[in-house]
């Protein structure tokens, strides 16, 4: 299974930075660097709560009912005529439910890193996050998962398996951010830095940054 990442470099991946692009007014460069950083931080977030019985059940019952993967059938009338309101609410609830409390700090560190304001980035995620639960409820399909351990076998699998420890962290670390700056350099140093050849996520969020 590729993961996620993966996805973004794809056919499918292009359409959906074009079209967040151009439905928030932000760069396609800035949109894809935002949704590079953020998209695993989603996944491993979702990772987290799926670990108690309570999340994955209501994680499931998401990805069964609203989030089956059927907003994929038809991005190009989502992004054509503009992304309607009732996507950005739903990307709304969700990124409260997946984030809580730690959303403001997540947006503000994926956005110094970015370099947009927070509030730009939150926009991205608003639209990106349903697609990105109709990426999952897709693959939860396709893998007939109905278990908590299908599912976190899923997230980790889309998020790359086995990586390097320094990932997960970096992860881990945008997740308990607190907004205040500090931890954006320990955080780009973690996976920005260090050996430039590395490939996997690191290589990849290198070259997207250009380090």
């Amino acid at each position: 299974m590729s993961g996620i990442l993966d996805l973004l470099n794809s056919d499918l991946g292009k359409t959906i930075i074009n079209g967040v692009s151009g439905s928030t007014g932000t760069n396609e460069n800035k949109t894809s660097s935002v949704l590079t950083m953020a998209l695993p931080v989603l996944m491993k977030a979702m990772e987290r709560n799926a670990a108690t019985p309570e999340g994955a059940e209501g994680l499931m019952g998401a990805l069964s009912g609203k989030h089956d993967g059927s907003i994929l059938d038809n991005l190009g009338d989502l992004f054509g005529g503009g992304v309607n309101e009732d996507v950005k609410v739903d990307g709304s609830k969700i990124l409260g439910h997946i984030l809580g409390g730690k959303q403001q700090g997540v947006q503000q560190v994926i956005g110094q890193k970015a370099g947009i304001d927070s509030n730009s980035v939150g926009e991205i995620l608003k639209v990106a996050a349903p697609i990105l639960m109709g990426v999952l409820g897709k693959q939860s399909r396709q893998n007939n998962v109905n278990s908590q351990g299908d599912l976190t076998g899923l997230l980790g699998g889309l998020l790359g398996g086995n990586q390097a420890q320094n990932e997960q962290s970096f992860f881990e670390k945008i997740l308990d951010a607190d907004g205040d700056g500090s931890v954006i350099d320990d955080v780009a140093g973690m996976v920005l830095g260090g050996d430039k050849k590395k490939g996997g996520l690191g290589g990849l969020l290198g070259g997207l940054f250009g380090k």
